[in-house]
C-alpha cells in the first residue's frame, strides 16, 4: 500500500521524502526547526488502531508537520479521538484518487479534512454510526468459533489458566489460539484485541461453562459456586 500510495503522490507532483514501515525511523524534515508546515506526514491506521497511539507521539516529534490518518472504516468516535490527537485529516481508504489528492492539497495549506460519511452522520443527528455486525468482521478475518469463543474471554479479562478451564481444553491449546487470533487480528497483545472485538460489538456471553462448576442447594435457595469467580 506504502508503495501504491508513493506512486501515487508522485505521479501528482508531490515530493515523497520517505516511507517506512514504522514510524520511529522517520526523521525531522529540514525546515521544520523554522516552524514551518510544509510537510504531510501519512499514518495508516490499521485495525490494530497503532495510528492514533502514532499520531500523538508524531505531533510531539513534529510539531511543524500535518498529520493525516488513513482509516480502514469510518467510525465516528474514532474520527473526534483522531483530531484531538492532533491530526489534520482523516480519510478512510475507500476514496478514490483525485479526492485523495485534493485533500491532501487542502491539509497542506491548513484546512482540516474530515471524511464526507461524517456529514450523513450529522445530517441524521445520530451522535455515532451503527456497529457493523460482529459477524461480519469475524469472517473478515477468518477466525474459528473457538477462536471467537477465546476472544469473548480476552474481553473479560480471563487468563489463560481460567480459559482452559472454562473452555475445558489445556492451557498450552489456548495459548496456541491467543497466538492466532493476535495474528489475524494484526494486534501485538491480549488488550489490543479485546478492544478490536469491544469495537465490532462481539458479545461476550459465554456458551461453554466451567468444568469445575458446584451447585450446593437447601430448602429455600439454590447458591452456584464457580471455582474461578475470583480470576
Amino acid at each position: 500500500m506504502r508503495e501504491g500510495l508513493r506512486r501515487i503522490l508522485t505521479e501528482e507532483n508531490f515530493q515523497v521524502i520517505a516511507s517506512v514501515e514504522d514510524s520511529t525511523q522517520l526523521s525531522a524534515p529540514a525546515n521544520d526547526q523554522n516552524g514551518a508546515r510544509s510537510h504531510i506526514i501519512i499514518i495508516d491506521n490499521g485495525p490494530d488502531q497503532f495510528g492514533l497511539e502514532n499520531c500523538r507521539k508524531l505531533q510531539q516529534r513534529f510539531p511543524g508537520s500535518r498529520l493525516v490518518l488513513l482509516a480502514d472504516e469510518f467510525e465516528y468516535d474514532e474520527v473526534a479521538e483522531a483530531f484531538r490527537s492532533g491530526v489534520d485529516g482523516y480519510i478512510v481508504k475507500e476514496i478514490s484518487c483525485e479526492p485523495l489528492i485534493s485533500s491532501l492539497h487542502l491539509v497542506s495549506m491548513g484546512e482540516k479534512v474530515m471524511p464526507s460519511q461524517l456529514a450523513g452522520t450529522l445530517a441524521n443527528g445520530n451522535g455515532a454510526m451503527p456497529r457493523r455486525n460482529w459477524r461480519e468482521s469475524i469472517a473478515d478475518v477468518n477466525l474459528s468459533d473457538r477462536e471467537v469463543e477465546i476472544l469473548r474471554c480476552l474481553i473479560l479479562g480471563y487468563a489463560n489458566k481460567v480459559i482452559s478451564r472454562r473452555l475445558d481444553i489445556s492451557e498450552a491449546t489456548v495459548k496456541v489460539h491467543v497466538k492466532a487470533i493476535l495474528r489475524k487480528l494484526r494486534v501485538s497483545n491480549r488488550t489490543q484485541a479485546a478492544i478490536w472485538a469491544v469495537k465490532r460489538g462481539l458479545e461476550t456471553h459465554l456458551v461453554a461453562q466451567p468444568k469445575d462448576r458446584t451447585v450446593l442447594n437447601d430448602d429455600e435457595n439454590s447458591f452456584e459456586l464457580l471455582s474461578d469467580c475470583a480470576a
